[in-house]
């Protein structure tokens, strides 16, 4: 109703006139909470019915926002208003975390000011994701509970960060003498970097005067070695490393904590791919008959088709996506 622009009283009033009410408590069976962000301003609204407060931190710590509160069919409405800078979280929660421990932990649940210090201790180790917040909130609540929850337990959060851009340059140029522009380009891109592929990889050496040295502990049975490079965030081998890594990308559903526990080519590849918000796929078109399969016409190579499927994947995930072809 909102997107639709209807009015926020009709939309309250019909969000209200439809929850049903418990006869012994006389309180409503639901409850809801409504963000509204405008993603260029970074201004948002906060409309809270029956659940407990929103979090709102900056700089790491809890920050007051302005709030009032209307009647609507005789029912109390908490709006708070705000803009969101970098490093601003915004969270809610539904009673269900705020009484996580009810009687076992604490007398009156784990309670707002506890939940707050927990993030606030969050915030005290970096990387910070929206993801880490609320996982290690809800994680903490199942532990209160005991692993046996009793009531609705949902936390939702935003976090506020710098977009992450990712580069990755795979396959050396058609016309070798553009072999450097390209290299050019991935040094001076605002963002990681990585290079797929040994003989762009030898390129990007080339053109740096240094020599790509081979990590052999980073082996395995179907992945070979990473290498390393100065200015170079990750360098690795191309057509079975990226295949790889779209299969550890379709197996974890785009989620990192279920990528395998190991240091290899294709986990850090993916590890990369799933952190960055921006993806800038850098392809060069010369074909590699080692790769090449002899079914497909000699214009479309392995290395561009894995390409392809790897940021059909990748869009599904919401990444931005851009492929330029060298």
């Amino acid at each position: 109703m909102l997107k639709a622009d209807a009015s926020l009283k009709d939309v309250l009033e019909t969000v209200i006139g439809t929850l049903p009410i418990c006869k012994v408590r006389k309180v409503a069976y639901a409850t809801f909470t409504i963000i509204e962000i405008d993603q260029y301003t970074g201004d948002f609204e906060v409309i809270n019915f029956d659940n407990p407060p929103i979090f709102y931190f900056r700089g790491g710590r809890p920050f007051e926002i302005d709030k009032r509160t209307e009647q609507i069919l005789d029912r109390k409405i908490t709006i708070s208003k705000g803009t969101l800078q970098r490093d601003d979280f915004l969270g809610a929660i539904s009673d269900g975390v705020l009484y996580a421990g009810l009687g076992v932990v604490l007398n009156f649940g784990w309670g707002w000011q506890n939940i707050a210090k927990y993030i606030e201790n969050i915030f005290s180790r970096q990387p910070l994701t929206a993801r880490k917040i609320v996982n290690s909130v809800i994680a903490e609540t199942h532990t209160l509970y005991k692993a046996n929850v009793g009531d609705d337990a949902t936390f939702v959060g935003l976090y506020v960060r710098e977009k992450n851009s990712l580069i990755i340059f795979t396959g050396p140029p058609l016309d070798t003498t553009t072999d450097y522009s390209c290299v050019e380009k991935v040094l001076d891109f605002k963002g990681r970097k990585v290079v797929c592929g040994g003989t762009t990889s030898n390129i990007v050496a080339r053109y740096l005067g240094e020599t790509l040295e081979l990590d052999i502990s980073t082996v395995r049975r179907d992945i070979p070695p990473m290498g390393s490079l100065s200015r170079i965030d990750l360098l690795t081998e191309g057509i079975l490393t990226i295949s790889k890594s779209l299969e550890y990308l379709n197996e974890s559903k785009g989620n990192v904590q279920a990528l395998p526990d190991d240091v290899n080519g294709a986990v850090l590849l993916t590890k990369e791919l799933l952190r960055a918000d921006s993806i800038f796929f850098l392809v060069g078109q010369k074909i590699n008959e080692f790769y090449q399969n002899p079914r497909l016409p000699q214009n479309i190579s392995i290395r561009k088709n894995l390409i392809r499927e790897l940021a059909e994947v990748l869009s599904k995930l919401k990444k931005e996506i851009k492929i330029e072809y060298c």
